[in-house]
């Protein structure tokens, strides 16, 4: 299938332009560091003490400052949501960039386990050089004690870079294993405690900077690398010739004496170089803090911020059991405001004292309710629990009292509202959003926002895909769905919004139980959706239009509708794809 280049520049060109430029500043952070040591006049000794390895730990060094700076700005949602909702940021694939946050800060954890490799690699040969290049000229260049010394151990077991550097080597090791697809699905437990432990990392990378072992000359003007000392030749019971019993100027152009013999590196082009004094060695100010102790310090004042925003608990107005094991939780917060497609972090101390989830909202509040819920599928011991506690009983379908009657919950808290691309639905004129299974949740914001008003948006047409294994599935939001539907034809705008929906996987002819779903029933379709046809279609109905296709559901799926968004058609239209994915 033809690749449509303007469709490839409006989907990833930004996103790999912008992944171009971060690369780029790597690989020259990288090479402009690796020179640095490699031909820096103020490290000409120690270069000589440790080689390749002093250039390289260097380098890799350089960028794990720049990668541990970048991982932590994904992570501040409330900056990100912000950003995100800021007429500030006009531009819709600027936006667009920020639903890659997730994505870029794998990319920089990734990068930082690469480097810490490369760095610890280097740094153990820095350890095998420091003792057999033992100098004993320079005693305060050295890191070992003599010549010989078993320095590997020494360094790792007495000094403060080598004790934290085992010890972050540990810790990002447990991050990246937790951090792989299998662990995350088969138990989100073991991700989220492990991944926790970025603090400790942050606090011993702080600590890792302080040893001072590496040390750089400070007075080149009085002792330039490599040049001739007279005092020390004297002190060395040196023959001197006559050309030294005048006082030494700090640079001269005099031929050097052919009767004195001195080594190579200190002869260049038949001119010498005359020191006055012994070089002067002092450890770097510890650059690192420069690069994290900014991110570091934003993302834990948002941390605050959310914990202050967050610290006063919801109340919970109705609880209601769906089929397929799905839990709707309705709640009332003051103050709270969200806008559609957003997501929230429940907390609920009495499931567990540390972990919380994420939940996208399938209810917002608006101007006349103040009313917003979430749907959770109940799998895995969380949720397990959760529903436990909020439902007298686990077989009971709905429980729904009023205000006044209302059962003691448990306390549950509610951090965000946060971000996602599907806040962009109401921002294009023709939107496509394709839901799997559960993956109905940040579309289900979307139509009760409709259904409170559609006039006020840029939205005018709305293509509605949902593929679900079983018929029950459905009965989620048919309510919502048939309430949308009638609402547009009494406005006789029916065809605002096309309803597609799709049971995959059936033995015959199935429909939605009750007369009030009979508008439901005549779109329901037996299979999966041939998606071909299905953007063709489109297309076709959309001429030179620019189409947002959403979509939240298997990765399959995802790749599919990814695959044919970047396409080329005969019609002009363009599609622009957007994406979240659920494991």
């Amino acid at each position: 299938m033809a690749l449509s280049w303007r469709s490839w520049l409006g989907n990833e060109g930004s996103k790999h332009l912008f992944l171009f430029f971060w690369l780029a500043l790597n690989v020259w952070l990288f090479w402009k560091t690796f020179l640095l040591y490699c031909q820096g006049l103020q490290y000409y000794y120690l270069h000589q003490m440790l080689g390749l390895g002093l250039c390289v730990s260097r380098a890799s060094a350089s960028v794990l400052n720049l990668n541990c700076c970048l991982v932590l700005l994904p992570m501040c949602r409330v900056l990100l949501a912000f950003l995100r909702g800021s007429q500030k940021v006009a531009s819709r694939k600027t936006r667009r960039l920020l639903d890659k946050s997730k994505t870029f800060h794998v990319t920089c954890g990734v990068t930082i386990c690469i480097f810490s490799v490369l760095h610890v690699a280097a740094h153990l040969v820095n350890a095998l050089n420091f003792s057999e290049n033992y100098n004993e000229d320079f005693l305060a260049l050295n890191a070992a004690n003599y010549r010989g010394e078993v320095s590997q151990l020494y360094l790792m077991s007495v000094l403060v870079p080598g004790l934290t550097g085992v010890i972050m080597v540990l810790v990002l090791f447990l991050m990246f294993t937790a951090s792989t697809y299998a662990i995350r699905v088969s138990n989100y437990d073991i991700f989220w405690y492990t991944h926790n432990l970025f603090f400790v990392f942050y606090i011993l990378l702080m600590l890792h900077v302080s040893g001072g072992v590496l040390k750089y000359q400070t007075n080149l003007e009085e002792h330039p690398p490599g040049c001739f000392n007279p005092n020390k030749t004297l002190r060395q019971n040196m023959t001197v010739p006559r050309a030294f019993e005048e006082p030494f100027p700090d640079y001269t152009t005099e031929p050097f004496p052919e009767d004195l013999a001195v080594a190579e590196p200190f002869v260049q082009n038949n001119f010498m170089r005359i020191c006055s004094e012994e070089p002067k060695f002092q450890s770097h100010f510890p650059e690192t803090w420069f690069w994290i102790s900014g991110p570091l310090c934003l993302y834990c004042v948002e941390r605050l911020y959310r914990y202050i925003r967050s610290n006063k608990p919801v109340t919970v107005t109705s609880v209601i059991s769906h089929p397929s094991n799905v839990l709707e939780v309705r709640m009332v917060k003051d103050g709270f405001k969200a806008r559609p497609g957003q997501y929230v972090i429940l907390h609920c101390p009495r499931v567990s004292a540390l972990e919380s989830h994420p939940f996208t909202l399938t209810m917002c509040p608006t101007d006349t309710k103040a009313t917003f819920g979430v749907h959770l599928k109940v799998v895995g011991d969380w949720t397990e629990r959760f529903r436990d506690l909020l439902l007298l009983h686990s077989n009971q379908d709905t429980e729904i009292l009023p205000i006044f009657q209302q059962r003691r919950y448990p306390k549950l808290y509610v951090d965000g509202p946060f971000g996602s691309p599907f806040e962009e639905s109401l921002n294009y004129e023709v939107s496509l959003c394709v839901a799997g299974g559960i993956g109905v949740t940040p579309f289900a914001s979307v139509l009760n926002t409709l259904l409170d008003g559609w006039k006020c948006y840029k939205l005018r047409r709305l293509y509605f895909i949902w593929v679900c294994r079983d018929v029950e599935s459905f009965r989620w939001f048919a309510d919502l769905l048939c309430m949308l539907h009638n609402k547009l034809w009494q406005e006789n705008r029916p065809d605002y919004i096309n309803i597609q929906l799709y049971l995959s996987q059936t033995d015959g002819i199935q429909k939605i139980i009750g007369e009030k779903y009979q508008a439901l029933n005549s779109r329901l379709l037996i299979g999966r959706p041939r998606w071909k046809l299905l953007f063709d279609e489109i297309a076709k109905c959309n001429r030179r239009k620019t189409i947002g296709v959403f979509c939240c559901g298997p990765n399959k799926i995802s790749k599919i509708l990814h695959k044919l968004s970047n396409s080329s058609n005969s019609y002009g239209t363009r599609f622009e794809y957007n994406k979240e994915s659920f494991s």
